[in-house]
Formats: structure tokens, C-alpha cells, sequence
């Protein structure tokens, strides 16, 4: 039950993460948004490892490292899809990926969670698309500013590349050891942060910020240092499979704060995934 908690904990804070992104991106693009989150979430986590305590072994700061690049790849490679897919299409593929990965992964590593568990993990996929969609309807192209944003090749190869490195990153920090205490998570912001700056080099995006978005930048640093080390713990605590697919449902964090905040409507597909999702919570929690 504690791991379905701090899993919680880590979807909720992906989810708020993500929804001050968006806000900050309609001023400055997102990559500079990260390029400031990223080095100040391991500033932040340099703090607190002594703290926690556990021993740094290396094994698990590989781990870690390779969570860090996957993670770093997985939004480059996101933001390059939306830049020229429709997000229609892009998100939830992307989402089905990252919780489906795990949930195979944690398979093959001999998991065999309870039937009720089982029902709550293939209702949870199901839920991260519909949550994930950001239109009602099913075609494949948008039109935005005059420019076609079609699901080409390059696009879902970007989208598939996406999701992958974003489960597989679950998958690493699962890998790591219960008393390396916060440790692995210093390689992955790290790593991270590499990643992330090389792309910002790439796209001519490494700028610093100021004002609303550096405050914004900031508070999604703090705010993925709860959800990764909450990820963490709830990983030692519990299946692959099961903390990984509860983790995915940060979108619905999104969509709520965007319905609360913001006033946004939230369409009839939205809301089914949103019942769906609590409901696989309940189910994986009684499991």
C-alpha cells in the first residue's frame, strides 16, 4: 500500500510538473524550461542524498546514469515529435508506451501480480490513453499556424523512440539498490541534464530564463525531485509492473489542474479515462 502511495505522489508530481511546463512554454519554449529545471533538480538532490543516507554503490549509479540519458532522450525526442506530429496522436502513444514497457519488462523478470492487480494494470493503460488524448477526434493530421502537422515516419519514429526511452528509464531506476538511498537519482538528473543541454545546443535553445518562467522552471525542478525519489522508494517497496503503470497516470494530473486552474474543457474521452484511472488505482491498492 505504501508504494501505491508514493507512486501516487510520483504521478501527481509528474503531472503538476508538466502542467507548469505547459504554462511556461506559451511564453518560452520548453526546452528552455528544462535546460534550467535539469541542473537545478540535481543541485536540489545533492542537498538532500547526505541527508537520506545509503551507500552509493556502483552498480546502482550506472543505473542511474543510464535512467538519466534514457529519460534525457525520451524528451528530446518527445518535443520533436510534437514539434511536427499532431499531439492528438503523439501523447498517447507516447503514454501507452511508458507504462506498457515496464509492465512487460516487469513480466520477464518473473512479476505475476494478483488477478484484481492484473485488471487494475490493463485498465491504467487504458486510462493513460484516453487521459493522454488532447482532441476528440482520430485523424492523424492538425493544421496550426498554417502548417500541416501530419504522423509521418520520422514523427512516429520519434514518438515510438519517446515512450521507449521513458520506460526504460522506469525500468533502470527499478534496477537500482534499496540502500543506495537518493544516490542514483544524482547520475540521472545528471545524465539528464547532459542529454537535455546537448539538444538545447542542437536546436539553438540554450538560453537562460527570467521572471514567470524562471520561477516556473524552478518549481518544476523541486517538483521532479519528489516525483523521481517518491518513484524510487515506491520501486524498492513493489512490482516493476505495478508502482511503473500507477507512476504513467500523471496526464490526469495535467488535465485536471488545466480543468481547475484554467478553466480548459475536458472532453467525454478525457473523462472516461479519468474514472478509468481511479478505479485501476482502487484496484491495484485492494489487490
Amino acid at each position: 500500500m505504501i508504494s501505491v502511495l508514493l507512486a501516487l505522489v510520483a504521478a501527481t508530481g509528474y503531472g503538476v510538473s508538466d502542467f507548469f511546463g505547459g504554462i511556461a512554454a506559451r511564453r518560452v519554449t520548453a526546452l528552455r524550461v528544462v535546460v534550467v529545471s535539469y541542473p537545478f533538480s540535481v543541485l536540489l538532490v545533492l542537498l538532500i542524498a547526505p541527508l537520506v543516507g545509503g551507500h552509493a554503490d556502483p552498480a546502482s549509479m550506472l543505473w542511474g546514469l543510464a535512467a538519466g540519458v534514457a529519460s534525457g532522450l525520451a524528451v528530446w525526442w518527445f518535443y520533436a515529435a510534437l514539434a511536427d506530429g499532431p499531439m492528438a496522436v503523439v501523447s498517447p502513444v507516447t503514454a501507452v508506451l511508458v507504462a506498457g514497457i515496464p509492465v512487460i519488462a516487469g513480466f520477464f523478470l518473473g512479476e505475476r501480480p494478483g488477478p484484481l492487480a492484473v485488471i487494475g494494470i490493463a485498465l491504467a493503460l487504458v486510462a493513460v490513453v484516453l487521459v493522454s488524448r488532447e482532441a476528440p477526434d482520430e485523424t492523424t493530421e492538425e493544421i496550426i499556424g498554417g502548417r500541416e502537422l501530419r504522423f509521418s515516419r520520422r514523427v512516429a519514429l520519434l514518438t515510438i523512440g519517446s515512450g521507449a526511452a521513458f520506460g526504460f528509464a522506469f525500468y533502470f531506476l527499478h534496477e537500482t539498490s534499496p540502500d543506495a538511498g537518493l544516490w542514483p537519482l544524482v547520475g540521472q538528473r545528471a545524465a539528464a541534464t547532459a542529454v537535455v543541454w546537448t539538444s538545447a545546443l542542437a536546436a539553438g535553445q540554450f538560453r537562460g530564463l527570467h521572471g514567470e518562467p524562471l520561477r516556473l522552471a524552478l518549481a518544476i525542478g523541486v517538483l521532479d525531485v519528489i516525483a523521481n525519489a517518491a518513484l524510487l522508494y515506491a520501486f524498492h517497496g513493489s512490482m516493476l509492473s505495478v508502482v511503473s503503470v500507477i507512476g504513467s497516470l500523471y496526464p490526469a494530473a495535467t488535465v485536471l489542474l488545466a480543468m481547475v486552474l484554467l478553466g480548459e474543457r475536458i472532453g467525454p474521452t478525457q473523462k472516461v479515462g479519468m474514472v478509468l484511472a481511479l478505479a485501476a488505482v482502487g484496484m491495484i491498492a485492494a489487490n
